[in-house]
């Protein structure tokens, strides 16, 4: 029904159509193929890529092992020795083997010298100088209740102490705590405030110091600051022992020396202080007075007024090497004078001479036969065993010793006297 025209044209149309749709066809069966090699391909690159991860894995150097990195401790620098050491006071031989370069011990009541080491040397005495500035202070008569401050020019005056001080600048205490502190705890900054408050200020304090130890009889003495820290302060043992019996005369220097420890108020703060000197914990020491010290020049020294074998003793060790050995040759000494003190210098006023003769030597060391005071109690009007005095008890008791055999005539009832006791090892 179409026309000619027409038909040509829906026949091309169609004909269009039909190669349009054959390229569409066959493009869409090309594509098909090659998704699917697509995806197959692609579920192989996980394998493929593990495959090569391995084997870069396996190619790969060893790693080399790490470096142990050593931390170089940091040591303190090493400490100068002291003067004694320089000197060789260390080589001297002493029958206890003491650590200490210098030691004396002498009767405080009769000038004895009971054992002795150097003790003429001339050395740093460290902190055993604050025993001066206390006696000084003490005799300046200078109220012990008045308030004190601390200064920016104390702190810079110690700075070189290995101490910490906890008297920050503007801490107010009395000079009576100050002057503890100063013997008790050593405390520099104390010292020095003590030193500068002094009618003339701290040069005028320096020459009270040096007036007091010529006055004294120090003849080898030198001080140039009130605390210790200055190596130029320079004494020996005989002359500190001078120092030592001065002080102990004062009943004020003996307490706050040998106070165990004090609580102070700081501010708001309750601050213990603890006595640099261990012994006066010990029940076995009775001391009446000390005072240590340490800067490297001077090693580490003390001094002590102790009642030992019922004698007064001055006891001075300077310069002992170690941290703990001034007091191991303070117990070394306690313990051999306790070994060779006459048995008659316990009687209470009595001497030697007066005594009953004895055998051989008389200490309680070595003989068995002694002579010493006894009191005889009553008992039912008679007289009853004789014991001895308490004193010569403990002192027999330190060694070992236990009295098991009497001689000689029993005194009235309530008397007392000389009598033999023998005491077998």
């Amino acid at each position: 029904m179409c026309g000619l025209a027409g038909c040509v044209v829906a026949g091309d149309f169609k004909l269009g159509i039909g190669r349009w749709g054959a390229a569409l066809v066959a493009a869409l069966l090309l594509a098909v193929p090659l998704s699917v090699s697509q995806a197959a391909s692609a579920s192989q690159r996980p394998a493929v890529k593990a495959k090569a991860t391995s084997d870069a894995r396996q190619a790969r150097p060893a790693a080399k092992p790490r470096k142990t990195v050593k931390r170089q401790v940091r040591r303190a620098p090493r400490r100068p020795p002291s003067v004694g050491t320089l000197a060789g006071l260390h080589r001297t031989d002493d029958p206890l083997d003491l650590k200490s370069a210098v030691a004396l011990v002498v009767d405080q009541d009769t000038d004895e010298v009971l054992f002795s080491k150097n003790s003429d040397a001339v050395l740093p005495i460290a902190s055993i100088t604050k025993l001066m500035t206390a006696l000084v202070v003490t005799e300046a008569g200078l109220p012990m209740d008045e308030k004190l401050t601390v200064t920016r020019e104390d702190v810079r005056a110690t700075s070189g102490s290995r101490m910490r001080s906890r008297l920050a600048p503007g801490t107010r205490l009395t000079r009576g705590e100050l002057l503890h502190l100063a013997l008790m705890s050593s405390e520099n900054r104390a010292a020095y405030v003590l030193g500068r408050t002094y009618p003339g200020g701290i040069r005028s304090f320096i020459e009270a110091m040096n007036g007091k130890a010529q006055d004294l009889g120090m003849t080898d003495t030198r001080y140039v600051e009130p605390t210790g820290l200055s190596a130029d302060n320079r004494s020996s043992a005989q002359d500190l022992a001078q120092l030592v019996r001065a002080a102990s005369q004062y009943p004020m220097l003996r307490e706050l020396s040998t106070m165990p420890a004090a609580a102070l108020a700081l501010g708001r703060r309750q601050v213990q202080f603890r006595n640099t000197n261990g012994l006066v914990n010990n029940p076995e020491w009775d001391i009446g007075l000390q005072k240590t010290g340490y800067i490297s020049a001077a090693g580490r020294c003390v001094v002590m007024q102790a009642e030992l074998a019922g004698r007064k003793l001055i006891m001075v060790l300077l310069d002992s090497a170690g941290r703990y050995s001034r007091i191991g040759d303070a117990e070394r000494l306690r313990k051999w004078i306790a070994e060779h003190t006459p048995i008659e210098s316990l009687l209470p006023g009595a001497s030697p001479a007066e005594a009953a003769p004895a055998p051989a030597a008389t200490s309680l060391r070595s003989p068995e036969v002694h002579t010493v005071a006894w009191r005889a109690g009553t008992e039912g009007g008679r007289a009853a065993a004789p014991a001895p005095l308490p004193e010569v008890a403990e002192a027999a008791a330190d060694v070992g010793l236990v009295p098991v055999d009497l001689d000689g005539p029993l005194p009235e009832p309530g008397g007392a006297g000389l009598r033999l006791l023998a005491y077998p090892r």
